[in-house]
């Protein structure tokens, strides 16, 4: 059956995100380096993300909570406003990084959209993902945009109802396994990941390798051609 739907992971499957996140991470550490060792920041880190997701979704302003969170338990009383300011501001530049596409991605998207309709779905604060949207340059290729707080196979299979596509007319390719591929193939759609280097262990699911509606591609040029060879 074509595909008539093809459904785009934003953050680190059209431009660069985990890096700038990585980097403020790093810059967390240095700034608690005289109250905890940096294997334990990291740690007391994800524990504060993991338990604050439910509380502030996904995206910058929810993390730089998490840095401030983790901060306050680390230092307890000793941490000093002045650190504080320090997160805060490493949190804005986090917010206010700019907009790096991946290769070839403008000519891809042109490509897809001979295939069939673009819709962007990508998960986080609704202004951030609004703002890199604009600078990327890349929203008029698409026919929808999808920002939702979480990616479920029920999200997928309301998408495909508002498109008026049938889940085996549609694809999601991205790079979590966890948020793009699993609920896509459980929603019935194919699947395509594409891995990026230094993802988020919150993202990271079994490589569903024996189903017959995903593929692993190495960048998002070779999409278009995995799509030509579908049945």
């Amino acid at each position: 059956m074509t595909v008539k739907l093809i459904c785009l992971d934003a953050d680190d499957t059209l431009w660069h995100n985990m890096r700038h996140f990585n980097a403020t991470e790093e810059a967390l550490v240095a700034m608690l380096r005289p109250f905890a060792d940096a294997d334990v920041t990291r740690e007391r880190l994800v524990e504060c993300e993991t338990r604050n997701l439910a509380l502030y979704g996904y995206g910058a302003k929810g993390f730089t909570l998490s840095m401030v969170e983790t901060a306050v338990e680390l230092a307890g009383d000793h941490l000093p406003t002045s650190l504080v300011a320090d997160i805060l501001a490493a949190g804005r530049t986090l917010l206010a990084h700019p907009v790096e596409l991946f290769d070839d991605v403008q000519a891809t998207l042109e490509a897809l959209s001979d295939v069939g309709r673009l819709v962007l779905v990508t998960k986080g604060d609704l202004l951030h993902q609004e703002s890199k949207l604009a600078a990327s340059g890349l929203g008029d290729l698409f026919g929808g945009i999808e920002i939702v707080s979480d990616k479920t196979a029920d999200t997928f299979t309301r998408i495909f109802a508002r498109y008026g596509v049938a889940p085996q007319e549609a694809v999601m390719a991205g790079d979590s396994l966890r948020s793009d591929i699993h609920p896509a193939l459980s929603a019935g759609a194919w699947a395509a990941y594409i891995p990026q280097e230094g993802a988020w262990s919150h993202e990271m699911a079994a490589v569903p390798d024996d189903h017959p509606r995903f593929t692993l591609l190495e960048r998002l040029a070779d999409l278009p051609g995995w799509l030509e060879s579908l049945p």
